[in-house]
């Protein structure tokens, strides 16, 4: 591999190999890594960093890590790492599998956090010093400022805080890459923030690079290795219908003129869903789209290459291998219209609040009154984490949430008597979309929000049985204003624990 990327002749006196890197960790520490949504993660440190803890393990030595990133990364970061039993603690978003199971199984602390949060906390230094920072980038400039690779992520604040730094140089992420990103050095603690000066979401308020003291870092490793890159599958019927709602409201609200005619800049969850909504705009008949949100998928490539998006705003990417080739293809069309930022800014609450984003994130399930459950599987189990979703729900000028009206073939309902877990309270959710319909709960009080959802979005394999609660919770719950009958409000998700179906 070339060292044709590292231009700092001080730091190219410190590359190693990524095994003798790994040595540099120790048992205990508390590591920051980069990666956002399975882009721009170390690929080769963390691998060899699982083989010490593996043979250290294997001799009866207790060695763990905790595991911080900027949200979720990819098997070669957080399932080597999982699997050898190598983290303590992770935070603040995950989506592997093995660290899925050892959460779940109580052996693996996780500490699930709004992403906007994640800066600020390290700073207070709630999850201790950090010991190591691991990052990615793509190359090193002459002065020894670092270029980002596909994530910045949480980037700033681990150069920033890390006692020692090890550097993966990967040769892979495309050397145009370098002047996409926006780091703003503007954040400070309370009491003496200040406004950070952004009015647009196409604006560029910082510099291009990373900075950090070079003194700090103890390796520079080099790499040539492809991001995730996990394939979107392609929309399904459902997908397409809640697809079809969502942009018939959209229109019905500018017919309206409650939203212009080019929309508010959006924000997009991960995931097929997300992906369909896309995918559906693109043959909308809106223009002049707007985007300011953490990531960009195959959907947002494909609005700004048929010029219905104008620009993205993000943290990173979470591409299909298709669309990553597309993207290196055409790189010096993308660097023009994408802008890519700290987490810290592309989900700041104070910039979602004042561009008026519109916020279209999935869940695992709603209840009759709008609470929503972005996280946990019958109230005990995570999935992934709220990841950024209540940042832009909160703060952002529409929160719409997506999902199948059932899941596991049909035996559970997305819609219940009361969710089981609360990630978004009902304050925060105006509209939820199934393939049934949408309901718009905005300016409704709870039992109206309720028939809105009986109405619209349940499956009708449920709709009586739903009715039937509602019926009789608002004829003898305790209290007339949000019904409930407390000794069956979670009663469905213990007869799928137990039977194996929410059906009565």
């Amino acid at each position: 591999m070339s060292i044709d990327r590292i231009l700092h002749p001080g730091l190219r006196q410190r590359i190693v190999s990524a095994e003798a890197a790994a040595t540099l960790i120790n048992p205990g520490e508390t590591v920051a890594m980069s990666g956002f949504t399975g882009s721009g993660y170390p690929k080769a440190v963390p691998q060899f960093l699982a083989r010490r803890i593996e043979q250290a393990h294997g001799r009866g030595e207790a060695f763990r890590i905790n595991l911080l990133t900027g949200a979720s990364t990819a098997p070669e970061l957080d399932g080597a790492l999982a699997k050898v039993d190598g983290i303590a603690m992770r935070m603040p978003f995950q989506s592997d599998p093995d660290a899925r199971r050892r959460i779940n199984a109580g052996k693996l602390d996780y500490l699930d956090i709004h992403l906007s949060h994640v800066a600020q906390h390290v700073w207070f230094g709630f999850y201790n010093e950090i010991d190591t920072a691991v990052v990615e980038v793509s190359a090193i400039h002459a002065d020894g400022t670092l270029v980002p690779s596909t994530s910045v992520g949480n980037n700033k604040t681990w150069l920033d805080l890390a006692k020692k730094v090890i550097i993966e140089v990967n040769q892979w992420q495309p050397a145009g890459i370098d002047g996409m990103h926006d780091i703003y050095y503007g954040t400070a603690l309370p009491p003496h923030r200040k406004p950070i000066p952004l009015v647009r979401g196409d604006e560029r308020i910082g510099q291009t690079t990373l900075r950090c003291d070079p003194d700090k870092i103890v390796a520079v490793v080099l790499t040539d290795a492809p991001d995730r890159n996990s394939p979107f599958n392609p929309p399904d019927a459902d997908s397409q219908r809640i697809a079809g709602h969502l942009i018939e409201f959209l229109k019905h609200e500018v017919a309206r003129g409650r939203l212009p005619a080019n929309l508010l800049p959006l924000q997009s969850g991960v995931g097929n869903i997300p992906n369909a909504v896309l995918a559906g705009l693109a043959s909308s008949g809106f223009r002049d789209l707007e985007a300011f949100t953490e990531v960009i998928q195959d959907g947002m490539l494909d609005l700004l290459k048929s010029g219905v998006l104008r620009y993205a705003s993000c943290t990173g990417f979470a591409l299909s291998p298709e669309a990553s080739e597309a993207f290196m293809r055409d790189l010096d069309f993308y660097r023009q219209r994408i802008i890519m930022r700290s987490q810290e800014v592309s989900n700041h609450p104070e910039l979602v609040r004042r561009l008026g984003c519109i916020g279209m994130n999935g869940m695992i399930e709603a209840d009759i009154y709008g609470n929503v459950n972005s996280t946990h599987v019958m109230g005990s189990s995570i999935m992934n984490g709220i990841g950024g979703s209540g940042d832009f729900a909160r703060n952002g000028f529409l929160s719409i949430f997506l999902s199948p009206s059932t899941a596991k073939n049909g035996s559970i309902s997305a819609i219940v008597p009361m969710v089981s877990h609360v990630d978004h309270t009902e304050h925060d959710v105006a509209v939820i979309v199934t393939e049934q319909g949408l309901a718009d709960l905005r300016g409704l009080p709870p039992r109206r929000r309720a028939r809105a959802l009986i109405d619209n979005c349940v499956h009708p394999d449920f709709r009586a049985q739903l009715q039937d609660y509602f019926d009789r919770a608002s004829h003898d719950s305790h209290g007339k204003h949000t019904p409930h009958l407390l000794n069956e409000a979670l009663s469905w998700h213990q007869r799928w624990l137990d039977t194996g179906t929410m059906k009565a």
